[in-house]
């Protein structure tokens, strides 16, 4: 098994792979109970107080991997038993406290939460809004906010505490962009897993008469190292997946579309991140109508599937939490049948006991390198630089590539008041694109020069080229 950069990933990974053992064996009802125990084994606690509240996490998680709280309507849940470890978000003064007689955060203080007590100033956490306020005031830097790192690492605001002292996560804010999950350090926040339904839905092809196609996105390369693509091709026919097709096959469609809308209408943003496009819509509604109207890659990819074989179960496979979401959208409904990440992926073959690595090749080449780039930050702007050139177009493409939400924030602010030099917006949730997703089995620096090997072994082949070449029907066996 593959080294873990966490303990946390670790045990998502066991979970993960023992409910997947199950669905394979059509053991889930009488199998679930043990998996705790399987699990943590005990007698001694590994991570916890107890090996009894270890069991009890893990079966907060195994409900999640089968779908979890179909009640809850958010994708990321937090289990609550997990969530106890973190101290409460609040405003503390630090031993670089000196009692200065200017007492700065005394008279900044709007709600007269701060006294000095024997030459050190005490904050009344009961009177404390956590403005700070007094931060900003001190003169030596002793205040400081300590924030949960799932908070701190919420760009779009949708994590609190509830009354519980747990962590609460707001429907009506989160994007699923899955970056608490990867920032808790108690591993309390997971995503709901769909590897059973993606399992039954293998099982059940030949039975029911249809095609099961993997739709992998770009940023899979590199991250089932030592084995290579090819060989991860060869290990989804061997789940019984009929046949792959690129992800990035669906960007080129996506650039090649995108440019002629942004010709069109002169300003636009890209629509390739749900995340980002979720956040616009919930933070921006007045500029919402700049997001392209071209549906993400994933979607191209997925209908393009479709038209080739209309009895055709799409499952997508990424590092992406919010591809979750984006399937289930109104406007996305029926072009993916079910979304994976690459730890889920993971855990499939190792329940099946396939070890990619060994596998022979089997080609998978179907893609612009613009395409391929689309998996980090940049790379959709260059893409679509390049479609607006293939076709011809003299319109001059001004690209604002956003690695984060806070970019992307930036960027909207400038466009609703006219000063910023741009007319595509390029919208990434995760700071470096989707390279850095929260499922990415590997998150690392090098995970970009990945990708960009990857993209310029398709060198040569244009974005019109590859959709040309896909939309060719099929030749006729000899």
């Amino acid at each position: 098994m593959r080294v873990f950069e966490t303990s946390v990933q670790e045990l998502k990974h066991e979970v993960l792979r023992s409910v997947a053992r199950l669905a394979w064996n059509d053991d889930l009802q009488t199998g679930i109970l043990d998996i705790p125990e399987e699990i943590i084994p005990g007698p001694e606690a590994k991570m916890r107080c107890c090996i009894y509240k270890e069991r009890a996490i893990i079966s907060q998680r195994v409900k999640l991997a089968m779908g979890g709280d179909k009640a809850n309507p958010n994708l990321v849940e937090v289990l609550d038993i997990a969530c106890d470890e973190c101290p409460v978000t609040e405003i503390t003064v630090g031993p670089s406290c000196r009692g200065c007689i200017a007492t700065r955060c005394v008279h900044t203080c709007p709600k007269d939460a701060i006294t000095v007590v024997d030459h050190r100033a005490q904050i009344d956490h009961k009177k404390c809004i956590t403005c700070g306020k007094c931060i900003t005031a001190c003169p030596y830097g002793a205040i400081e906010k300590k924030t949960r790192p799932c908070e701190r690492g919420c760009k779009a605001g949708a994590i609190s505490m509830g009354e519980d002292k747990k962590a609460f996560i707001d429907p009506a804010k989160c994007t699923s962009c899955g970056a608490c999950i990867y920032q808790c350090p108690f591993g309390a926040i997971m995503d709901k897993s769909f590897i059973v339904d993606a399992i039954q839905t293998l099982q059940g092809a030949e039975k029911w008469g249809f095609n099961v196609y993997a739709a992998v996105a770009p940023s899979i390369a590199g991250q089932f190292a030592p084995a290579d693509l090819g060989q991860v091709v060869t290990g989804l026919k061997m789940l019984g997946f009929h046949d792959v097709v690129e992800v990035a096959l669906g960007a080129d469609m996506t650039a090649k579309n995108e440019a002629a809308e942004l010709e069109e209408k002169g300003m636009l943003a890209s629509s390739c991140c749900p995340a980002f496009v979720d956040y616009v819509e919930k933070n921006f509604p007045e500029q919402a109508h700049l997001i392209s109207q071209t549906p993400s890659p994933m979607i191209m990819a997925a209908r393009y599937i479709k038209r080739k074989d209309p009895s055709a179960k799409v499952i997508f496979i990424g590092p992406c939490v919010a591809k979750k979401m984006e399937i289930k959208l109104g406007k996305t409904m029926g072009a993916v049948d079910i979304a994976l990440t690459f730890e889920e992926l993971y855990a499939m073959f190792e329940s099946r006991n396939i070890d990619v690595s060994k596998l022979e090749y089997t080609e998978l080449d179907q893609a612009s390198g613009f395409g391929r780039s689309f998996a980090r930050s940049g790379g959709v702007a260059a893409a679509v630089t390049e479609a607006l050139k293939e076709r011809g177009s003299q319109f001059q493409i001004k690209a604002q590539p956003c690695s984060g939400f806070e970019a992307c924030k930036l960027a909207f602010l400038k466009a609703a008041k006219g000063v910023g030099d741009f007319n595509f917006i390029e919208g990434m949730a995760c700071e470096g694109g989707c390279v850095q997703g929260p499922a990415q089995l590997i998150r690392s620096p090098k995970n970009q020069g990945d990708v960009d090997r990857h993209a310029k072994q398709a060198e040569g082949r244009t974005i019109e080229g590859a959709v040309a070449q896909a939309e060719q029907p099929p030749q006729p066996q000899a």
